[in-house]
């Protein structure tokens, strides 16, 4: 059944939010702010794994890095695009929204939460070549790593952080479900080399999420994912 990823995931989000937020009820709120910063390290290392993995190459007998050069320029500019088009305000006013239709208006934290959710969740190569191959394939197998993974996440945020997490599940659906829909119009674009570009951008934006989680928000995250896009477009510009 092709979607059926996407569903997967969609369901593994809510019930770690629902299972988060139980668990944080019985917790302080000094405990909570442990947890929440104990997540923010968690996210800190998996991404910098994801990006040395995608810099770092083995010649001879040594390590070698590369690829500073990509990583400078997407970010650069891809922030700046997202400056320009206030990717992370558009965020904000769709969780405010949220947080109003939903009866959670007296939630000081929701819209932090559900941004910072929604992007640790939909931001790397899982999301993307998971969901062209439940489209292109009907195998959902990648997407359903990433959906226990996405689980865990999000239970522990869900503890800390509150409800707000648990409506990253509306972000997935609709990013997650438009990638398989069109997946046999993006599946010829997605190459190993532009997959590895996609994934070093998208951890390096993960280590930002894990930043804003560790000492308070300090980096508009969202208005830096024209960077992966960018990075995407780069694997097609010869020598790089």
């Amino acid at each position: 059944m092709i979607g059926l990823g996407t569903i997967i995931n969609v369901v593994c989000i809510l019930a770690g939010g629902l299972l988060g937020r139980f668990v944080g009820n019985l917790f302080t709120e000094e405990q909570q702010d442990s947890i929440t910063k104990t997540c923010g390290i968690s996210v800190l290392f998996i991404a910098i794994a994801g990006a040395m993995q995608g810099m770092l190459s083995i010649e001879g007998d040594g390590l070698v890095s590369g690829k500073a050069m990509l990583v400078v320029l997407t970010l650069a500019i891809g922030t700046l695009i997202g400056e320009l088009l206030r990717i992370e305000r558009g965020f904000e006013r769709f969780g405010e929204w949220l947080k109003v239709k939903t009866g959670n208006s007296k939630d000081k934290m929701f819209v932090d939460a559900f941004v910072t959710a929604s992007l640790t969740v939909c931001i790397g190569a899982m999301a993307i070549v998971g969901a062209i191959q439940d489209g292109v394939l009907g195998d959902y197998s990648t997407l359903a790593v990433k959906s226990v993974l996405d689980l865990i996440i999000i239970a522990v945020m869900a503890s800390s952080m509150g409800k707000g997490c648990v409506f990253s599940a509306i972000p997935i659906a609709v990013f997650e479900g438009s990638i398989t829909l069109i997946a046999k119009l993006i599946s010829p674009l997605m190459t190993d080399t532009a997959v590895g570009f996609l994934s070093l951008v998208g951890s390096i934006l993960i280590f930002c999420v894990g930043i804003n989680l560790v000492w308070g928000k300090r980096l508009r995250v969202a208005n830096m994912l024209p960077a992966v896009l960018l990075a995407v477009l780069a694997a097609y510009i010869p020598g790089v």
